[in-house]
Parts: C-alpha cells; structure tokens; sequence
C-alpha cells in the first residue's frame, strides 16, 4: 500500500507517525513536492527515497543533495532532514521509511550487530545520495523501484520480496559508507544533541520574541558556537530557522482555522503584517489570502 505524505511531529522534532505495522514496520509514501510539507524532523526509522520527477533538495544533518528524476537517497537513523523540491517546481518522491527489526528481526543476531547497528551509529553517514554512477549505487537504485513496485502491487509475498530488498540495500550501505572518525564522532554527537535540544526550545516559544542569546542559552553555550551548531547541523542559522518555522504554522493555521489572518500572524511571532506578507509570498509564491483560498479549494 502506498500512502500519502504527511509529516507530524512532537516539539523534540521526532516523528510521531507509525510507520507500518508492528508485525511489518515498513511503509511506502508518495510525497508531491512543493505541495506537501515536509518539515525539519527525525525518527529512529531508516529512510530510503527517490526522485521520480523533477529536482528535489534533500538535507540531512549538515549534508545537502540535490536530486533529479532516478536519483535516491538515504537517512539514516535519529538524523534531522528535511526535502524541498527545486525553485518550488513539481516534484515527485517515492519514500520508504523502515524500522531496523523489518531487517534483522531483532538485536541479538548477526545481521544487527554485524550490518545495521555500525551502520546506525556511523555519525559520518547522516545520508547518503546514490546516482547511477557507481555499480553499488544503481543496485541500490533498482533495489528502491523493485520493493516499491511490490509494495504498490502488494501480490503474495510481497513482505518477503520487499525484506529481501531492504536486505540487499542494507548489505551495500555497510560495505560502502564511509569511515567513522572517532575524534568527530563526539562532537557530531554533542551537535546532534544540542540541535534538537535548540529546535525543541524554539518550536516551543515561536510565538515569541526570541534572541540568539536566548536560543544559546538553552544550552548554556555562546552565541556564535549556536551559529557553528546550526550551520554544521542543519545549514542554517538559528533565526533563518526560526522564521521558517513561523511561516510553516501560519501555513498550516490558515488552512485548518478561519482565523483572521492579521491575528494568525500575530500568534506566529510576526508583529508587522507587511513583513508577514512579503515573508509568506517570498516562501509560498502567494500572499496569505490567496493561500487559505487555494488550500480550501482543494480540500472541497
């Protein structure tokens, strides 16, 4: 079965969706880019995906990739990412989002200590973006079209075809990721932690006027190591983030309230409704009326 996009999270950033089942904890998602929101977030899950149509950027951690049209990409266990499609033009991806015991089945065996497991707590392979230049890259490729096909077509066996799969990509991914280097593993470490611990604080107080000063503090470090943190984290600074953010639940808020609009910015932390509404148009290509007329409009 395939599923729509949908991306919810909880103020630490984490994923709240269930991907799959318990007794299969594997799904696939259709994600039509710019339409669907795909914010900053993280899940404990792996996550495969591929360029169908169009361009789409995909950041994970402090990597970017842009991807066209048969390009794939991976993310690896609690990384922050996020995916946008190029210049805000059509684009479709085909995601796959897989709990490790879709794999190994459980943790005492030696398909999770040997494969998954190191290639989990490699903190130098956030991601990893797969073209048809290398042999082991265009394996994993069709590997990605094979299990989606079954996944879409859902015959007999179809889990068995799709764990073989996974398999198979897994088997790749830990031959070929890179080497961990041991005095940057602590650091992208305390990186990882801070970030999460900086975005929480700031999804939690958008509302509000709030200070890089006041982002540092939350993790009691100077301001421009809270620039360093973002910038080799998620390749923005903290009020680029912020601002986004307000933009993201403004959207959200005109299409889910009839809330007058100068009082949806308001509670999003923008106090001048012109700088609001050159900022939303700057993002979404339409001033905030035009956006809640859209958005109604296609959910008729």
């Amino acid at each position: 079965m395939i599923l729509p996009c949908g991306v919810q999270t909880n103020l630490q950033g984490k994923e709240l969706r269930e991907h799959g089942t318990h007794l299969f904890p594997v799904a696939c998602y259709l994600d039509i880019l710019p339409g669907d929101e795909i914010p900053w977030h993280w899940h404990n899950e792996l996550e495969l995906g591929m360029v169908v149509k169009g361009t789409a950027i995909v950041d994970a951690g402090s990597m970017k990739f842009e991807l066209k049209a048969g390009e794939a990409f991976f993310i690896n266990s609690n990384i922050l990412h996020t995916a946008s499609s190029q210049d805000d033009k059509p684009c479709e991806l085909h995601s796959v989002v897989c709990h490790p015991r879709a794999i190994s089945g459980s943790t005492d065996n030696i398909v999770w200590q040997k494969y998954l497991k190191p290639l989990m707590d490699n903190q130098a392979c956030p991601g990893v973006h797969f073209t048809s230049a290398k042999a082991w890259q265009r394996q994993v490729i069709e590997s990605i079209v094979s299990l989606w096909s079954s996944a879409k077509q859902e015959e007999f066996g179809f889990e068995l075809h799709i764990r073989n799969e996974l398999s198979t990509i897994i088997n790749l991914l830990s031959e070929h990721q890179p080497a961990m280097n041991r005095k940057s593993f602590g650091k992208m470490q305390r990186d990882n932690v801070r970030i999460k611990e900086m975005l929480t604080y700031i999804q939690a107080n958008y509302d509000k006027e709030l200070t890089i000063d006041e982002i540092a503090a939350v993790c009691a470090i100077s301001t421009s190591e809270c620039m360093r943190c973002f910038r080799a984290t998620i390749s923005t600074t903290p009020i680029a983030y912020l601002k986004s953010y307000r933009l993201q639940q403004a959207a959200i808020k005109l299409q889910s309230t009839a809330d007058k609009i100068s009082a949806i910015a308001e509670s999003c932390g923008f106090q001048e409704m012109s700088y609001f509404a050159k900022s939303f148009r700057e993002v979404y290509g339409c001033t905030p009326s035009e956006y809640r007329k859209s958005e109604n409009n296609t959910n008729k």
